[in-house]
């Protein structure tokens, strides 16, 4: 059986190529759907509109009402950056593409840093910085030419700043990168770019443990013929002879096109991300599988299939990090009416359709204190315990008090949220100093991204996946008891 080529319709190739570009000035936001551990999933948080609440508003809802819990912005504007401090929610920012030629100067990159990101971390949890968005499809020579040497100055801004461990450094790709694609077994980098530029990044991805980004869309890529293998609907499949391999649905192929062009430089052991995907939910009359329907299908197979396990023909038994575009429908963007309706929410934070990423209740797993003017009638939110959602950081049983009080101190100084572990918070019963630490480790250990070493803590933390809340009742009266006793 042949593979057969996709060709992509005139309406889908000109949302996909003549407004690409505003996808530059987009946020994207990892979700983590409730019960996976991992594969998580991502939408564009795009802001091509005259009438989207303030940020402010937005990471609020992110945080309190839905799942999300890692956000990518496709710049570092500081408001933005600042909406998310003390939400835990990962942040990824982006150097925009015309600063490319400038970060492979050092001094340059130290600023940036210094400008963008220094003044808010860990406040703000920065986990990644892109540089650039899908530079090689600009075809700009400077650009292209800078790209793997900017980020390797960006790196290495960050390794003399110690920051290099907790932030990584990577940038996406359109699939225009491959010369070939069909069948996925035949998938080879464009000749030129694939020595020159990207056998050069992926050994600076291998060395820095970050990932290939990637932005397939079937939805770009599909005809009336191939509706349901690209909304991974039940189909006959594509089988590839090469490989003997059989290909349910046109995500799969696209990343198996993308891993087999990888093979043949050798690189098999960097992970794959889906930096960008989606479906619209409407688009110009008569056009085929535009419609909410589709849309939450598309995007609701997407994520269980990403996040399944299962993986791809070529790429067995793993999860993909994946990102939908887009969060809310964007009024303001030109073109097809398919570039306007991506959303997955109205700008008033209602659904445009369910793909199960609402929380049952809005409910925040970290403290987020709203200003006065912020906050509801009634009285200001209750506090939450900052939550890891199945780790959490505790203090050592050997800890010392003033290990402890230091550790307190050092968090609360860095400017994370520690109102509720003050008198009158609500968690400031048990009054002792083992109780406040735990708070205050687990709130910084939520805020960097749950790495382990950020719950070291000069040897006195430890990473648990047993919830210290269920037994808080009878652990802090005795830890009261015993410190009174103690310290009187």
């Amino acid at each position: 059986m042949a593979t057969p080529h996709f060709p992509t319709s005139p309406i889908s190739a000109l949302c996909r190529h003549g407004y690409r570009r505003l996808r530059h000035y987009s946020f994207c936001i990892y979700l983590l759907p409730r019960g996976m551990v991992e594969g998580n999933i991502g939408v564009n948080y795009g802001t091509v509109a005259n009438d989207l609440p303030p940020p402010s508003e937005v990471a609020r809802f992110l945080l309190e009402s839905t799942t999300i819990n890692r956000v990518r912005m496709f710049d570092a504007d500081p408001e933005m950056i600042q909406a998310f401090a003390h939400t835990g929610i990962a942040v990824t920012v982006t150097v925009p593409n015309e600063l490319i030629p400038r970060l492979t100067k050092l001094s340059f990159a130290q600023q940036w840093l210094k400008t963008n990101i220094q003044p808010y971390v860990p406040a703000t949890n920065v986990i990644r910085i892109l540089v650039g968005n899908e530079v090689l499809s600009t075809a700009n020579k400077l650009l292209i030419a800078g790209l793997v040497p900017a980020m390797q100055t960006l790196h290495t801004a960050l390794a003399a700043a110690s920051l290099d461990r907790r932030i990584k450094v990577s940038t996406p790709h359109s699939l225009g990168i491959l010369s070939t694609s069909s069948p996925p077994s035949t998938g080879k980098f464009r000749q030129g770019y694939d020595v020159h530029v990207i056998k050069p990044l992926l050994s600076f991805l291998r060395a820095t443990d970050s990932p290939f980004m990637v932005n397939p869309y079937p939805f770009f890529g599909c005809s009336a013929e191939t509706l349901d293998y690209a909304l991974f609907r039940p189909n006959s499949g594509v089988f590839d002879e090469n490989t003997q391999r059989m290909y349910t649905n046109m995500m799969d192929a696209q990343l198996d096109a993308v891993f087999s062009a990888m093979k043949i430089l050798g690189f098999t052991d960097i992970e794959i991300v889906i930096a960008e995907t989606g479906w619209p939910s409407d688009g110009d009359e008569g056009q085929i599988g535009v419609d909410p329907e589709s849309a939450a299908e598309y995007n609701g197979n997407l994520r269980k299939h990403v996040t399944s396990g299962a993986g791809t023909p070529l790429m067995p038994n793993r999860t993909f990090e994946t990102y939908i575009f887009a969060l809310f429908n964007e009024n303001l963007k030109p073109g097809p009416v398919c570039e306007r309706n991506f959303g997955l929410f109205r700008p008033d934070m209602t659904p445009v359709y369910d793909i199960g990423i609402l929380r049952p209740t809005a409910r925040a797993s970290i403290p987020w204190n709203p200003s006065p003017a912020d906050a509801p009638a009634g009285g200001p939110a209750p506090q939450q315990r900052p939550s890891g959602g199945g780790k959490w950081c505790v203090p050592k049983s050997d800890a010392s008090s003033g290990g402890l009080q230091n550790n307190i101190d050092y968090v609360c100084g860095l400017g994370l949220d520690c109102k509720p572990i003050q008198e009158g918070g609500a968690c400031f019963t048990p009054d002792t100093v083992r109780a406040h630490a735990a708070y205050a480790m687990n709130a910084y250990f939520q805020a960097t991204g749950m790495n382990e070493s950020d719950c070291d803590f000069e040897q006195t933390g430890a990473v648990t996946d047993v919830d210290p809340s269920s037994a808080m009742e009878g652990a802090n009266i005795r830890a009261y008891e015993d410190e009174r006793a103690t310290f009187g």
